[in-house]
């Protein structure tokens, strides 16, 4: 029997209520068994939730992305994050969290507060932290300032992998020195550097994802990004390192599972 396959990072609760059902069945029609919904701000994380609930194999992040760190996290708000990560067991990771230096993102001292209160809620509650980073274009060491933040801040102590991976083997590596993983998107079908990267990373230390989330700049329906297609990923991933799709499935849901430190159970599968 093949694997199941798990998407460790889609946006599912921005996609209309109505077209879960569909999504899902598509996702579980191509080995799909486990998804994560990552939350952005505390609306979101709230559906997350109520997603997760509802479907087998769907679990939740509860986070503010950076774009929406609109002011420092305050104590309140700490205590209103915290009390919906332990909601529900369903929530098992603070995602999506991070830092992005791109133009028009709210000031990085505002991120890097709430950044900082998120880790140590993840480390509060014993929950991995799953991080965007987006550099400033072609200014690649804003990514060692996230790793920083995420270092002085032990996630170390909990885990964690860096959503959307497309960089270099340097950068992986400094992931990986503090005991993270990296994930990897549909990205890697379309970016030669990226599929050279891949091809000596080690398969132990990836995760595959999605990323999806509604797309009406693509023309037709079915071209949009959706946790189906994680199966791609995982059939580029096979293709570069010479091994089977199998292996590669095994492996990273087993990456994801270890990193959820048991808080999610596989669908039987029939």
């Amino acid at each position: 029997m093949t694997p199941l396959l798990a998407d460790a990072h889609t946006h599912l609760d921005q996609f209309a209520p109505e077209e879960a059902p569909a999504i899902l069945q598509r996702a579980r029609d191509a080995g799909v068994g486990l998804l994560i919904v990552a939350g952005v701000h505390e609306e979101s994380s709230h559906k997350a939730i109520a997603l997760a609930e509802a479907h087998e194999g769907v679990y939740a992040g509860v986070g503010i992305h950076p774009e929406e760190a609109k002011g420092p996290l305050t104590g309140d708000d700490y205590l209103r994050l915290k009390a919906l990560a332990q909601s529900s067991p369903r929530v098992v990771c603070i995602s999506e969290v991070g830092l992005d230096f791109a133009p028009n993102m709210p000031p990085i001292d505002v991120q890097e507060q709430v950044l900082r209160q998120e880790v140590r809620l993840a480390r509060e509650l014993g929950l991995p932290v799953i991080f965007h980073s987006r550099e400033y274009p072609g200014r690649l060491s804003d990514h060692e300032e996230v790793l920083r933040v995420l270092s002085e801040e032990g996630v170390h102590e909990v885990g964690g992998a860096w959503h959307y991976f497309q960089w270099d083997e340097a950068l992986a590596q400094k992931c990986f020195n503090l005991g993270l993983s990296v994930s990897i998107s549909k990205t890697l079908l379309r970016l030669p550097a990226l599929q050279d990267v891949v091809r000596y990373l080690p398969l132990e230390r990836l995760l595959l994802e999605t990323d999806s989330f509604p797309q009406p700049f693509k023309r037709h329906r079915s071209r949009w990004t959706e946790p189906k297609d994680v199966r791609l990923v995982a059939e580029k991933v096979a293709e570069l390192k010479g091994v089977s799709v199998e292996t590669v499935a095994r492996a990273t849901t087993d990456n994801l599972l270890r990193l959820l430190r048991g808080k999610v159970a596989l669908p039987t599968r029939t």
